[in-house]
Protein backbone atom coordinates (compact mmCIF):
# COMPACT_ATOMS: atom_id res chain seq x y z
CA UNK A 1 0.00 0.00 0.00
CA UNK A 2 1.32 3.36 -0.81
CA UNK A 3 0.88 5.95 1.62
CA UNK A 4 1.75 9.36 1.68
CA UNK A 5 1.78 11.98 4.56
CA UNK A 6 0.46 15.68 4.10
CA UNK A 7 1.71 17.35 6.70
CA UNK A 8 1.71 21.02 8.58
CA UNK A 9 0.07 23.32 11.37
CA UNK A 10 -3.42 23.70 9.16
CA UNK A 11 -3.84 27.06 10.99
CA UNK A 12 -6.49 27.38 9.21
CA UNK A 13 -6.53 24.36 6.39
CA UNK A 14 -7.13 26.35 3.47
CA UNK A 15 -8.46 25.80 -0.50
CA UNK A 16 -4.87 25.36 -1.18
CA UNK A 17 -4.03 22.58 1.04
CA UNK A 18 -7.44 21.00 -0.07
CA UNK A 19 -6.69 22.02 -3.39
CA UNK A 20 -2.89 19.58 -3.22
CA UNK A 21 -4.17 17.00 -0.99
CA UNK A 22 -7.50 15.80 -4.09
CA UNK A 23 -4.77 16.26 -6.41
CA UNK A 24 -2.48 13.68 -4.49
CA UNK A 25 -5.31 11.46 -4.46
CA UNK A 26 -5.03 9.49 -7.10
CA UNK A 27 -1.05 9.24 -6.46
CA UNK A 28 -1.52 6.96 -3.39
CA UNK A 29 -3.83 4.51 -1.53
CA UNK A 30 -4.08 6.02 1.48
CA UNK A 31 -3.22 9.96 2.17
CA UNK A 32 -2.43 10.75 6.21
CA UNK A 33 -2.99 14.23 6.90
CA UNK A 34 -1.03 15.25 10.21
CA UNK A 35 -1.82 17.86 11.71
CA UNK A 36 1.49 19.22 13.45
CA UNK A 37 0.88 20.11 17.41
CA UNK A 38 3.59 22.74 18.61
CA UNK A 39 3.23 24.39 22.01
CA UNK A 40 5.69 26.72 20.79
CA UNK A 41 3.96 27.90 17.97
CA UNK A 42 0.95 30.55 18.64
CA UNK A 43 -2.42 29.02 16.93
CA UNK A 44 -5.60 30.48 16.33
CA UNK A 45 -7.45 27.23 16.23
CA UNK A 46 -7.05 24.17 19.14
CA UNK A 47 -5.69 20.90 17.09
CA UNK A 48 -8.92 19.81 18.15
CA UNK A 49 -10.49 22.14 16.25
CA UNK A 50 -7.94 21.63 13.11
CA UNK A 51 -8.61 18.04 13.30
CA UNK A 52 -12.63 18.31 13.29
CA UNK A 53 -12.48 21.12 10.59
CA UNK A 54 -10.40 19.47 8.42
CA UNK A 55 -12.19 16.03 8.79
CA UNK A 56 -15.14 17.49 7.89
CA UNK A 57 -13.71 18.22 4.70
CA UNK A 58 -13.07 14.38 4.05
CA UNK A 59 -15.82 12.58 5.52
CA UNK A 60 -16.79 10.99 2.53
CA UNK A 61 -13.31 9.93 1.38
CA UNK A 62 -12.10 6.85 2.46
CA UNK A 63 -8.20 6.90 1.37
CA UNK A 64 -7.92 10.18 3.82
CA UNK A 65 -7.22 9.85 7.47
CA UNK A 66 -6.67 12.96 9.87
CA UNK A 67 -4.33 12.40 12.69
CA UNK A 68 -2.74 14.71 15.36
CA UNK A 69 1.27 14.35 15.90
CA UNK A 70 3.76 16.58 17.96
CA UNK A 71 7.07 15.04 16.67
CA UNK A 72 9.12 15.44 13.16
CA UNK A 73 7.60 14.82 10.54
CA UNK A 74 9.73 12.02 9.23
CA UNK A 75 8.92 10.19 12.42
CA UNK A 76 5.23 10.66 11.81
CA UNK A 77 5.42 9.36 8.04
CA UNK A 78 7.45 6.05 9.60
CA UNK A 79 4.90 5.68 12.57
CA UNK A 80 1.80 5.96 9.50
CA UNK A 81 4.13 3.29 7.26
CA UNK A 82 4.47 6.56 4.59
CA UNK A 83 7.52 6.21 2.19
CA UNK A 84 6.44 9.87 0.87
CA UNK A 85 5.83 13.31 2.39
CA UNK A 86 3.79 15.47 0.23
CA UNK A 87 4.11 19.25 -0.59
CA UNK A 88 2.67 21.79 -2.16
CA UNK A 89 4.58 24.83 -3.22
CA UNK A 90 3.78 28.11 -4.23
CA UNK A 91 6.77 29.77 -4.80
CA UNK A 92 10.46 29.90 -5.44
CA UNK A 93 10.84 30.64 -1.68
CA UNK A 94 8.50 27.79 -0.84
CA UNK A 95 10.79 25.25 -3.32
CA UNK A 96 13.99 26.46 -2.07
CA UNK A 97 12.39 25.78 1.76
CA UNK A 98 11.14 22.04 0.81
CA UNK A 99 14.25 21.54 -0.75
CA UNK A 100 16.51 21.59 2.06
CA UNK A 101 13.65 19.25 4.32
CA UNK A 102 13.42 16.89 1.41
CA UNK A 103 17.06 15.85 1.48
CA UNK A 104 17.30 15.86 5.17
CA UNK A 105 13.89 13.72 5.32
CA UNK A 106 15.71 11.47 2.48
CA UNK A 107 19.24 11.08 4.51
CA UNK A 108 17.28 10.62 8.23
CA UNK A 109 14.49 8.94 7.55
CA UNK A 110 14.57 7.56 3.84
CA UNK A 111 11.42 8.93 3.39
CA UNK A 112 10.58 10.77 0.10
CA UNK A 113 9.02 14.01 -0.95
CA UNK A 114 6.47 15.00 -3.47
CA UNK A 115 6.15 18.66 -4.81
CA UNK A 116 3.15 19.71 -6.13
CA UNK A 117 2.95 23.13 -7.57
CA UNK A 118 -0.38 25.34 -6.35
CA UNK A 119 -2.92 25.91 -8.95
CA UNK A 120 -1.88 30.00 -10.02
CA UNK A 121 -5.31 30.88 -8.63
CA UNK A 122 -4.53 29.37 -5.40
CA UNK A 123 -0.50 30.78 -5.21
CA UNK A 124 -1.62 33.79 -3.19
CA UNK A 125 -3.49 32.01 0.02
CA UNK A 126 -1.28 31.31 2.98
CA UNK A 127 -2.88 29.62 6.30
CA UNK A 128 -0.68 33.40 7.90
CA UNK A 129 -2.25 35.38 5.20
CA UNK A 130 -5.91 33.86 6.00
CA UNK A 131 -5.19 34.28 10.17
CA UNK A 132 -4.11 38.10 9.87
CA UNK A 133 -7.37 38.98 7.73
CA UNK A 134 -9.30 36.88 10.31
CA UNK A 135 -7.46 38.84 12.47
CA UNK A 136 -8.29 42.19 11.70
CA UNK A 137 -12.19 41.04 10.97
CA UNK A 138 -12.13 40.18 7.42
CA UNK A 139 -14.91 37.74 5.31
CA UNK A 140 -11.97 34.27 5.26
CA UNK A 141 -14.86 32.15 3.71
CA UNK A 142 -13.27 32.29 0.45
CA UNK A 143 -10.23 31.18 1.21
CA UNK A 144 -11.46 28.13 2.95
CA UNK A 145 -12.73 24.58 1.66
Amino acid sequence: MKTGIFAGSFDPYTKGHDAIVRRALPLFDRIVIGVGVNERKQCMSSPEERLERIRAVYSGEPKIEVKAYSDLTVDFAHREQAGFIIKGIRSVKDFEYEREQADINRRIGGVETVLLYAEPQLESISSSLVRELAHFGKDVAQFLP
